[in-house]
């Protein structure tokens, strides 16, 4: 009791010295708890939907993807018939069939597209009774012929659609017009999928290119009747060959696990950001207990002396550190709940819309936050509370502060060199790997090793970075540059734990900069390199056949390239069966992308039955030119293709694709399985450059869903890509800078309270309060360049032996981003200026008398 009383008196004491420890488990407790009410509320919205929309019993076809994505751009269907077939099973209240396709683009008479930006889909299909499921009219009625179609209400809010106004259809069926005869509203929570409604003639005519035709059949269980009976008996009459057959809750649990593999990418990428938060903030808590347990040096000596044990001394800031962690978390789980609501207002502007109503605080997420918080702030104050526990009662005789131990600094330095030198050597064996997969690994083992490294060596780092840095900033500011040297060099512990959280966050940052900028650098120059195509066509939906033509009849261009990926199954000489795909394309897009061969010449592959192979492919399998490979083409026969070329895969574009004429495929594909292209090229005619460019994209104005790029905008939009992910990342990054920058000013703080009557002799020597702020200011610099500087030199050298790794899917150009790493660099400056506003505004503001008078 006397162990809690003393902690809890000394907790309120210093309440706020520790404020700043406390916002950093805050932040990284709610970045934790904000994640995982999100992802649960996403699931809950999903989860709500999928039940609400599930059918008693769904029949599609055994073919039919979760994805909607068939070969040939048309849904799987079933006949008419297998509706009367469900309705004559027993059990059956009710039945009717569904159309539904997600390969379709819907535009309005501006000709902009109705589709989402956030990646849900565009949904096109047939109303019938068991949409009621989820969804109301709200204004006008269902539709009722060819020339009618309704639409759900966010879309119709989203784009300013009202009944009356025209919309346009288009499929790989063909394209069709209607009018907005009803808007229809979920029930539930519509994550944010554009739904279109027509009748059901018109939806298989025009979505399946045939009539009499749906893609799934709805069943009803009549009074007492389970689903899993009704399955049961629907599957006694129809048998299984050609059927998927779902209950309401197998069908929900489907598209939930399609779901939840997205979800769970976000999920664990969040909470990898929030774990280098909290890894950052490890050391801001390890500098907070250290500066107070030295602060305190004469009043544990004096605990000591009147019979304080060890243990009770330990135990005691492990107690205040408890009462930390506790306090930090409380409040961080409250944040969190904010943060979750911040991020679902930030999709609903994104197009994705995700109600307030159904947010979701699983009894785990604030024991998770709690736990995490509480730990991780314990152990980060393990190592202070054991130094407190080594004060000896003689302590209450000397001033404030122990001499650093000697020994446990030279343990600690070749203990940091055996770990940086092993992480450097890791780093080298991943850059000089065979294979990727192998490199991968040393990669990872090479970063962590050389992180420890860096952290657990800092403080032998600091001297010579210090000084380095002081020599070329600070002596020309005088005694007062000195003497900011000195305070960053008086504690090179205490320097380099503060520097090494700035570095951790700086050093992903650099690595993820070279990587990225590798990356555009690496594809620029494969395209100067092997692209010859000008234009580049292709979009969010599969090019359909009307808009193939008016590509082809566009004025101005030598040749027009077409590009199709056929589901197939291979067999080599050797047996083994691969099941993929293989690219069939007109002769011409030989000259489009120039592939290299090892063997053989690509023009012959696509001749009279023949096919190419990729190099990695052949080294597998021993193939060699001349080898007859069996094609199982799927929905279509089974050829034998002569392997007339080999392509080397060494390069980044088309890496592994598999090459035959488009007449080949046709011969073995029947007419109704051909896929649409997924990507088209063109060339134009000598000298007409700009004209066919121009041309071009103007016959294709009516099918927007389509980008026309020449090669300077198929770069740019690489860049952007590129530059949109790592800024995301960077925001995400920005976290554990923001708990970093924390740790700046909470060093700062607790060094001016610590040097408070030295502070108060300089004043009282002549020291003015503007020379004393500069000196903060300078001091607070110098440790986040410290930092900044091992970071981006550490990062760099993460990033370069990444990009090797990329050289062997054929990204050869490594390339720094110096703009970028330079600009990082500047910007730790005023970090470190920012970091020293408010603790140098207090010193500044310290009485004379009292600082001297100060113990």
């Amino acid at each position: 009791m006397t162990v809690l009383k003393t902690s809890m008196r000394n907790f309120f004491a210093h309440k706020g010295r520790m404020a700043l420890s406390a916002v950093a488990v805050l932040l990284s407790v709610a970045f934790v708890c904000g994640t995982l009410v999100f992802t649960d509320t996403m699931n809950t919205t999903f989860d709500k939907l999928f039940a609400t929309t599930a059918s008693d019993v769904t029949v599609s076809p055994k073919e039919a993807k979760s994805d909607d994505t068939p070969q040939n751009g048309k849904p799987a269907s079933l006949p008419a018939s297998t509706v009367q077939q469900v309705a004559k099973a027993d059990g059956v209240k009710s039945v009717e069939g569904g159309v539904s396709s997600m390969n379709v683009t819907v535009v309005n008479s501006d000709n902009d597209n109705m589709g989402t930006s956030n990646g849900a889909p565009t949904i096109a299909g047939n109303w019938t009774k068991s949409d009621l499921r989820s969804m109301e009219i709200t204004s006008g009625h269902a539709p009722r012929g060819p020339t009618e179609t309704m639409v759900d209400a966010d879309t119709a809010d989203k784009h300013d659609l009202k009944i009356g106004d025209e919309l346009r259809t288009i499929s790989v069926v063909g394209d069709f017009k209607a009018r907005i005869v009803g808007i229809a509203t979920f029930k539930v929570t519509n994550p944010g999928a554009a739904i279109v409604y027509f009748d059901t003639a018109t939806a298989q005519r025009e979505l399946l290119g045939a009539e009499g035709r749906f893609t799934q059949v709805y069943a009803t269980a009549a009074a007492g009747v389970s689903d899993a009976q009704l399955k049961s008996n629907v599957t006694k009459t129809l048998g299984v060959g050609s059927y998927k057959i779902q209950t309401a809750k197998e069908n929900a649990d489907e598209n939930r696990a399609d779901v939840g593999e997205f979800m769970n990418v976000i999920k664990y990428a969040m909470l990898g950001f929030a774990g280098i938060a909290f890894l950052v903030g490890i050391f801001l808590i390890i500098n907070t207990f250290s500066m107070l347990v030295a602060q305190r040096t004469r009043e544990i000596g004096l605990m000591r002396a009147i019979g304080s044990s060890r243990k009770q001394v330990n135990r005691s800031v492990l107690v205040e550190s408890l009462l930390l962690g506790f306090v930090g978390s409380v409040l961080g789980v409250g944040a969190g709940v904010g943060i979750a609501i911040g991020l679902m207002k930030l999709m609903g502007m994104a197009g994705m819309n995700l109600s307030t109503d159904d947010l979701t605080v699983a009894w785990t997420t604030p024991v998770i936050g709690m736990v995490l918080g509480v730990v991780v702030t314990v152990l980060a104050a393990y190592l202070p509370a054991r130094r407190a526990g080594k004060v000896s009662p003689m302590a209450a005789l000397r001033d404030a502060g122990t001499p650093a131990d000697g020994k446990a600094g030279w343990v600690r330095a070749l203990i940091g060199l055996t770990l940086t030198g092993a992480g450097g050597y890791a780093l080298y064996a991943a850059a000089t790997a065979d294979t990727a997969k192998d490199g991968s690994l040393l990669l990872a083992g090479g970063v962590v090793l050389s992180l420890i490294g860096f952290v657990v060596i800092g403080p032998l780092l600091a001297g010579g970075v210090v000084r380095v840095i002081s020599a070329v900033l600070l002596r020309a500011f005088g005694p007062v540059g000195r003497m900011a040297e000195r305070n960053a060099l008086r504690n090179p512990r205490r320097t380099g734990a503060t520097g090494a959280a700035l570095m951790i966050g700086l050093a992903l940052v650099a690595c993820l900069s070279v990587v990225g900028s590798s990356m555009v650098a690496s594809a620029t120059s494969e395209l100067d390199k092997s692209v010859g195509a000008d234009f580049i066509v292709e979009g969010g939906q599969r090019i359909v056949p009307q808009a193939e033509k008016a590509m082809e009849r566009s004025p101005g261009l030598a040749h027009v390239t077409s590009y199709k990926e056929v589901e197939a199954v291979l067999t080599t000489p050797d047996g083994k069966k691969d099941d993929s795909e293989v690219t069939a394309a007109d002769p011409s897009y030989a000259q489009d992308l120039r592939r290299a061969t090892t063997e053989g010449t690509l023009s012959a592959a696509y001749g009279k039955d023949s096919m190419s192979v990729g190099s990695d492919y052949a080294k597998d399998h021993g193939v060699h030119v001349g080898d007859t490979i069996s094609v199982a083409f799927k929905g279509g026969e089974t050829a034998k293709l002569k392997v007339a070329a080999i392509t080397d895969d060494s390069s980044a574009l088309d890496q592994g694709a598999r090459y035959l004429s488009i007449d080949t495929m046709k011969k073995y594909v029947p007419a109704d399985q051909i896929p649409p292209n997924t990507i088209m090229f063109a060339k134009a005619k000598d000298g007409q450059e700009k004209q066919a460019y121009a041309a071009l994209k103007k016959s294709l104005d009516d099918y927007p869903q389509y980008q026309v790029r020449d090669q300077t905008d198929y770069k740019q939009e690489l860049k952007d890509q590129v530059g949109q992910l790592l800024n995301m990342v960077y925001g995400l990054l920005g976290l554990a800078i923001i708990v970093a920058v924390l740790g700046v000013v909470n060093t700062l703080a607790l060094s001016v309270v610590e040097r408070t009557r030295e502070i108060g002799l300089m004043r009282a020597i002549g020291l003015s309060r503007r020379q004393l702020r500069r000196m903060i200011r300078m001091e607070s610099v110098v440790i986040a360049l410290f930092g900044a500087l091992l970071g981006l030199g550490l990062g760099m050298g993460w990033g370069a032996t990444a990009q090797k790794l990329l050289a062997m899917e054929g990204l050869n150009v490594l390339d720094i981003p110096w703009p970028t790493i330079i600009g990082v660099f500047i910007g730790s400056a005023f970090v470190g200026l920012f970091a020293a506003l408010i603790p140098a505004f207090r010193a500044g503001r310290m009485n004379v008398l009292n600082a001297i008078a100060t113990e």
